[in-house]
């Protein structure tokens, strides 16, 4: 019940300013938000990767109603992405994208993302990096995997997400299962119906389960996104009987979450990737962290309420 009120709260208007405007609450967001700029978000990476991490770096911000707006958050991925190449971060630090950031719910919404976004691969090639399409709500996926089938005729190294709460999870995994292809497993962090989504929380770790078993079998590089001990050990272990080597697949985890463990893996060989959003769109993103773990809830509050 907890995770549902925090997710209609995130598409609440009334919820949204009073969060946004409560004291103090800009300094526990940047428990998990690198901050508003890409400045910030470099600064945050750069730590990251010295010490011995990867980044996927994330322009908060979706639904986009205007085209000019596609286009100015379009132009902002292509100013990080030369930052990026500038700094040489090369493969240590990707950036990840969401489609109705650039325009997929206009009017001929999927050709201007499809548009925008070869704007952001050609500019990630060029820094000698990728881009991860995010999955946003069930209603988007198949126009998502639509424009990752277009994209990935000329960057073919663009990347994938895949929610283990969707039922077709599993099919959708073992379609994208290719050598080459690059898939991010997670759980899932929007509201969808029963009829699309597992609601229970044992069906969605099943579902995971059954996700990584046809990635880690597959050709592809997986990249297995949770925080959970029990997810994170299978992923260790189905590496092992597979005979997957430490550079074939990684974890990734979210920036603010279990540092100590994303170091832990680092130490053990592992690849880690920290996904790290900035920008001043942090409403949204903050309740979806906060509906994935209840521990967040707690944090949050308690937070607030020192600062009171």
């Amino acid at each position: 019940m907890l995770r549902q009120a925090l997710l209609a709260a995130s598409r609440s208007g009334g919820v949204r300013r009073i969060v946004e405007t409560a004291p103090y609450t800009r300094s526990v967001v940047r428990r998990f938000v690198a901050g508003e700029t890409a400045a910030d978000a470099l600064a945050i990476a750069d730590g990251l990767i010295s010490d011995g991490l990867m980044v996927t770096i994330d322009h908060l911000g979706e639904d986009t109603v205007e085209a000019v707006q596609a286009k100015t958050i379009t132009a902002e991925y292509e100013r990080l992405l030369e930052r990026i190449a500038k700094a040489g971060y090369g493969s240590r630090a990707e950036v990840s994208v969401k489609l109705t950031a650039l325009g997929q719910l206009l009017p001929d919404g999927e050709r201007t993302a499809l548009e925008n976004a070869r704007r952001i691969c050609a500019a990630a090639r060029n820094a000698r990096t990728t881009v991860t399409l995010d999955m946003e709500e069930h209603t988007t996926v198949d126009s998502t995997l639509r424009v990752l089938k277009e994209l990935r005729q000329d960057f073919p190294d663009t990347g994938a997400v895949i929610q283990a709460y969707l039922r077709r999870a599993e099919e959708y995994c073992a379609d994208l299962a290719d050598e080459g292809s690059r898939v991010r497993l997670c759980k899932g962090a929007y509201n969808a119906p029963d009829s699309v989504a597992f609601t229970g929380r044992d069906a969605v770790d099943k579902s995971y389960v059954r996700c990584m078993r046809v990635l880690m079998a597959g050709r592809g590089y997986p990249m297995m996104a949770t925080h959970d001990p029990r997810l994170i050990e299978i992923a260790g272990a189905l590496a092992v009987l597979g005979d997957r080597r430490h550079d074939s697949f990684e974890y990734q985890m979210l920036y603010g979450i279990r540092p100590n463990e994303q170091r832990r893996l680092t130490e053990l060989g592992g690849q880690v990737r920290v996904y790290v959003p900035y920008g001043a769109e942090w409403y949204g993103y903050l309740m979806r962290r906060l509906a994935e773990r209840p521990a967040n809830v707690g944090f949050f509050l308690r937070s607030l309420a020192s600062k009171a």
